[in-house]
Order: C-alpha cells, then structure tokens, then sequence
C-alpha cells in the first residue's frame, strides 16, 4: 500500500492479470486470473473449466472443507486453498475482484502470499467512486474449541490487528507468537511466510496421495521425531532430489527460514485469509491462539452474524440538538406545499448531493393520536413514510436548477415496520439517492430510526416536476 491509499474507499486492480501454477494436495496445473469488478462486488472466485462456470463467493457459509486449506462449494463446484490469495487481497486492500480459475485449487506458488503480492502490485491497484463501509466491533466476540485448545477473540480497536499464538508440543517449533499492528506491514512482515506441515504429517498426506503439488520449495516441513535414511531416500525421490537431510534447527533442508518465527507468521497470514470470508471490512484487535482453519471458519461465522445483527447501528446518523440545523423549520416550508397538520419535518440536520437526513419530533399533542388506538398511542406506519417522503422531496429539490419544483411520489417497495413510534420518540429520517436523477425520477432508500434503531424502511421512487408559475 502506498502512501496515497485511502483506506475509506473501496478498490479494485488496474488491469486483469494472471498467474499459474500447481495445486498443493491435487497437483493440477491451474491458471488463474484477476479481474477488476465493481463496487460492491466483494471477491468472487469462478471456475471457468466447469459447464455454466459457476460463481463462488468468498464466504464463510460456504466453506465445506477446513481439513488441508479452506474450501469454498456452491453445488458440486469448488475451490480449495483459498486463504493465501485472500490474505493477498485483504494486504494488498482489494475489495472488489473477480478470481477465474480453470482447476479446483489455486495455485501453492511458494506456499506464501508473496507471489500474489508481487502479482498485484505490477499491475496497480484502483480507487473507486464508492466509499468503504467499514464495521467496528463494539463488544468482545469469542470462540472457544476445548478439543484444539483454541481460543480466539475480537476485541474493539480503531484498526484491523491480528496477533497469533502457536503451541505444537514440539522440540523445533516451541511455543511462538506473531503480530501485525497495521495492514500496511502485510507486505513486509506477513506475506512471505511459508506454509508448514510436520514430517509425520507429510508421510500420512504422501501415503495417501494427498499432496500431489508437493515440493520441497512451497512448504517448512518440521522434523520433530528421528528419521531413518531409508524414510530419507523415499522423501528425496517424492520431491526429485538427490539427497534430503534434516537441518539441526529440525526442518528439512534446504529451506532458509525467512523469519525465525515463520510458522507463527504464517498463521496470522491463514487468519487474515479465513477472516476475509466474514465478507465485511472490519476494525478489530484479534487474539487468535493455536488458530486453524476450522476455527478460523467458525469464528468468521460468528464475527458475520454479529455484523449483520448491528449492521444497523453503523449507518445511524447522529443527531446534536445543539447544532445549527442546515434547513429550519421557516426554510423547510419555503421548499415543502405542506403545512400543519401535514408537514412532517422539523428540521434538516444533514444534506449532501445524494444523502439528507431529517428529525421528526413526536408529541402526544398530534392530531392523529386521539383517534390512533386510543390509550395506546402509536404513530401510524403511513404517515412515518410520508415524513420520508418530505425529507425525501427536499433532497430532491435541492438537487434541482433553480426554480419551483414539487415532488410526487410514484412508487413504495420493501417497506418494513420493526418497531413502534410513539409519544415522545425522536425519528431521525435518512434518504439516500440509490441511483443518480434522471429526467426528475429520484429513486431513494428511506430509513427511520428511533434510539439508536431502525424503526421503519423503505424503496421510494419520486418524480420532480417544476411548478408553472
């Protein structure tokens, strides 16, 4: 990431670009190509080699396998070993892409991110017109595995950080730890650790024609037990090498570590993929101990379910009474043919090109209470969109040259009550434009929220038409 990067908007890549390589577990030669998308588009892979080349959205509800890498399957087509690109993407800030692959597994490269880092950043990465919605966590989230001893945790923070723990039992590795305070130090620090698997692991993975993709360049392997030279021979003709021995630190040869805690590193580098299949940008301390796949994956389902039960919170817009408002009321009657009982706003607090927001004060003195279940006063639904569709028109209008216009609505879909405005209830109204105006047809998203929720939504469509004086 430059210096230049904006973090608040959404980004895709410069160009398509392509890269080949082998599958680790099934030794498929797979090509596999970027393509810029669209904001919004998140990162899709496609298997291009299938009939109908069926989309696979990177997302945790569709992993079906953790076993050897993470799998994602939608009907019988899947992609395998998703987590490196993903960790490449997310380092790298690509938000939007679409993968096309003509295999089952993306390519092992070095077993690194390094190869797709170096990939993306020949080409470019592009700003968007579309800003980035970021998601804080606002409470501690916790996963728990007795049986792994894993235990995981997202903690509040104004950053994206990731620290990780691994504890193998094991005479080489030790207990290890690894941190990344910012995303920006992906590159440097996460990207080009390597993959890593203990030899006893190797011998069952070999026995069961497993790691097909397998070569002594794309993955540590840890020696923590003694090894006869006969187990020697075999390895070395697996991997096509005159000689394989084991270095004193107790990994097989010829691999210079690129960190003395790779293996801890390359963990963090498995939870920054896993975690990129929550589907929503988040801002979060995560403490991940003895992190795997599998917990990986359930802890983004439980990160995703959170987000989308607060989803609503993110958008609510702030509302200080203190503030000068940009319309008053004496403004807004300039703008609005309403007048009491009908005029359903009482001031604009928010107003850009394709946003307004609007409040609402609700009395127990509104003519439509007496007759508005009685003893129990309830604002009616209806008259909520049409202080909507108020704060709406004024949107409209101020997008308008000038002149004398009104606004008439033409159309109301989606619309949903989730709970009651009563007496005493602040509504906070936002419209946003969901496409841009034409020829005087405003489509917008109308949201009312009371305390902090959403209390009613809807689709409107209006139209603007200028007044003959």
């Amino acid at each position: 990431m430059d210096q230049h990067f904006n973090p608040e908007k959404q980004h895709t890549l410069s160009n398509s670009i392509s890269i080949s390589g082998t599958g680790l577990h099934t030794g498929v030669l797979v090509d596999m190509k970027l393509n810029p998308a669209n904001p919004g588009f998140g990162i899709q892979f496609q298997r291009i080699d299938l009939p109908n080349a069926p989309i696979i959205k990177a997302d945790c509800d569709l992993v079906t396998d953790t076993s050897r890498g993470t799998t994602l399957q939608v009907g019988d087509a899947k992609i395998s070993t998703v987590e490196h690109i993903l960790a490449a993407l997310v380092g790298s800030g690509v938000d939007n892409v679409l993968i096309e692959v003509n295999g089952p597994e993306i390519p092992i490269m070095d077993g690194s991110s390094t190869p797709f880092i170096d990939l993306i950043e020949g080409i470019g990465v592009l700003e968007q017109d579309a800003a980035k919605a970021w998601y804080s966590i606002d409470e501690n989230i916790f996963h728990y595995d007795e049986g792994k001893r894993v235990e995981m945790v997202a903690l509040p923070s104004l950053d994206y950080q990731i620290t990780t723990l691994i504890d193998f039992n094991s005479p080489v590795l030790g207990t290890q730890h690894a941190a990344l305070t910012t995303i920006k130090d992906f590159k440097s620090q996460i990207a080009p650790c390597r993959t890593f698997c203990f030899l006893h692991e190797l011998e069952a993975l070999l026995e069961h024609d497993l790691i097909k993709g397998g070569d002594i360049n794309n993955a540590i392997v840890v020696v923590d037990k003694p090894v006869t030279d006969e187990e020697m021979g075999r390895l070395a003709k697996v991997f096509k090498r005159e000689k394989i021995e084991v270095k004193s630190e107790g990994y097989l040869n010829n691999l210079e570590l690129r960190f003395p805690n790779e293996p801890a590193r390359h963990k963090l580098l498995d939870v920054i993929g896993d975690l990129a299949l929550i589907g929503y940008p988040i801002k979060a301390r995560i403490i991940a101990n003895r992190p795997g796949h599998s917990s990986n994956v359930e802890f983004a389902k439980k990160i995703k379910q959170y987000i989308k039960k607060n989803k609503h919170v993110k958008d609510v817009p702030v509302y200080n009474p203190a503030l000068t408002p940009v319309f008053n009321l004496e403004q807004i009657e300039k703008l609005l043919p309403h007048r009491y009982p009908f005029l359903f706003v009482d001031k604009i607090i928010e107003l850009t090109d394709t946003v307004i927001v609007g409040v609402k004060n609700v009395t127990f003195n509104e003519w439509f209470f007496p007759g508005h279940f009685p003893g129990n006063p309830v604002m009616p639904g209806v008259l909520q969109i049409e202080a909507l569709a108020q704060t709406g028109g004024i949107l409209c209008i101020n997008a308008m040259p000038e002149g004398n216009y009104d606004t008439y609505f033409l159309k109301i879909d989606n619309c949903k009550f989730k709970q009651m405005v009563k007496p005493g209830d602040t509504m906070i109204l936002k419209m946003e434009l969901t496409a841009p105006i034409r020829r005087g047809i405003c489509e917008m998203r109308g949201t009312v929220y009371v305390g902090g929720k959403v209390a009613t939504e809807a689709d409107l469509v209006a139209q603007v038409v200028k007044r003959s004086e």
